[in-house]
């Protein structure tokens, strides 16, 4: 084994590690929204904010040189030095379960490299559930090997995973099942294992795709344009909203999905 892949190993089990941590604190907040609020902004804020705080003391302690990423990039240039790494930490995915209590929801991590995605870790700390993937090699739901489903072609047994509103925004022809969980690392993690042929993603970030974009692409599948076309997410490490919906699965998947959705009229 190389030193460099000895280093990166390193790397990997602080992201395991770390994010099993994040998790832990994060149920300590669990279920605690108020029943009369539908978005309880206190509850979430003061939980972001803590494990924000707790994740960067982590990062410090065990690689000082390494940057967090708050909502922007601000360094652009290419080092050979420690800084090269950023790390994207994101809290909490799925806000309206955690709230409620309901158990499908997570916190990811992913590390990217002079620009690089390298690795990406999901976590769902209701059920324990860990997804891992380093760029390159394959992706893991525990220790057991995951990828994307290899059905060719839709039909009435294929799943279609949505966001909130979804039916707002198409009038689906979707031949299979159409649901929505409530949690776009979650919707992501099913696809990259096969449980769902693709996910419609909307009203994302950069810090929300980073991590589930290193484990669904190690799986085999990719995310792209509603239309199957190339989706490039380092175009919104500034930050900002990406305001177009997208599609996750596999390749061949996901133009036959695109062909499925035909926008509402306003």
């Amino acid at each position: 084994m190389t030193k460099r892949e000895t280093d990166f190993n390193v790397l990997n089990q602080f992201a395991i590690d770390v994010i099993q941590e994040m998790g832990r604190q994060a149920l300590e907040f669990y279920g605690g929204g108020k029943a009369e609020l539908k978005f309880d902004a206190s509850l979430i804020t003061d939980m972001e904010l803590r494990l924000m705080e707790s994740f960067k003391a982590k990062l410090k302690t065990h690689f000082p040189e390494h940057l967090a990423f708050v909502n922007t990039h601000e360094n652009l240039e290419y080092s050979h030095a420690e800084n090269r790494y950023l790390w994207i930490y994101d809290p909490l995915d799925g806000v309206a379960n955690f709230q409620a209590g309901i158990p499908i929801w997570g916190t990811s991590l992913a590390l990217i490299e002079n620009f690089w995605p390298v690795l990406g870790v999901f976590y769902m700390p209701s059920s324990g559930d860990l997804y891992t993937a380093q760029a390159g090699r394959d992706a893991f739901w525990g220790r057991r090997r995951i990828q994307v489903s290899g059905q060719g072609c839709l039909d009435d047994e294929s799943l279609l995973l949505t966001y909130s509103r979804f039916h707002q925004h198409y009038h689906p022809n979707f031949p299979g099942k159409i649901r929505n969980f409530g949690c776009t690392g979650a919707h992501i993690a099913f696809v990259a294992m096969g449980r769902a042929e693709a996910a419609v993603i909307a009203n994302e970030s950069y810090q929300g795709l980073a991590a589930a974009r290193v484990l669904l692409e190690a799986a085999g599948g990719r995310i792209s344009r509603l239309d199957g076309s190339e989706f490039f997410l380092n175009e919104f490490l500034n930050g900002q909203k990406i305001e177009e919906p997208l599609l996750a699965g596999a390749p061949e998947i996901c133009p036959q999905v695109g062909q499925c959705l035909e926008p509402c009229a306003f």
